[in-house]
């Protein structure tokens, strides 16, 4: 009886950390090879996990504007590199350094220390 139930909780605990696993994906769908810097009006910033977002209005060369999603760390590593979750607010002008989605569409991640307001001072506050 000892050795079913072991079985049974090893067995469970091996489904549980393999669908973990499986549920975070890893930033292959961005191109780190070819950053590129935007520049824009912070829309939206949410401090969640597991990535943070960053949502950034961006006018083109032909003057329409584009909402540009960017995906971020986790909130604890924002706060360990300066970035908290009042950091950023709607209306903030920014310019960041990206690694753009593959796909070409608009979008990317983030870095904080590569989040610069337009005056081009850190968003990052290092401690």
């Amino acid at each position: 009886m000892k050795s079913h139930l072991m079985a049974l909780l090893v067995g469970g605990a091996l489904v549980a950390a393999g669908s973990a696993a499986l549920a975070h994906h890893s930033f292959a769908m961005f191109d780190a090879e070819h950053p590129m810097d935007i520049s824009g009006t912070v829309k939206e910033f949410r401090f969640v996990s597991p990535h943070t977002i960053l949502v950034v209005t961006v006018k083109g060369q032909d003057g329409a504007t584009k909402d540009w999603i960017l995906e971020g760390g986790a909130p604890g590593m924002l706060v360990r590199e300066g970035i908290n979750s009042k950091a950023l607010k709607p209306g903030d002008e920014i310019m960041v350094k990206i690694n753009p989605l593959h796909s070409g569409d608009p979008g990317g991640s983030f870095a904080p220390a590569l989040v610069k307001f337009k005056d081009g001072t850190s968003v990052a506050n290092p401690r």
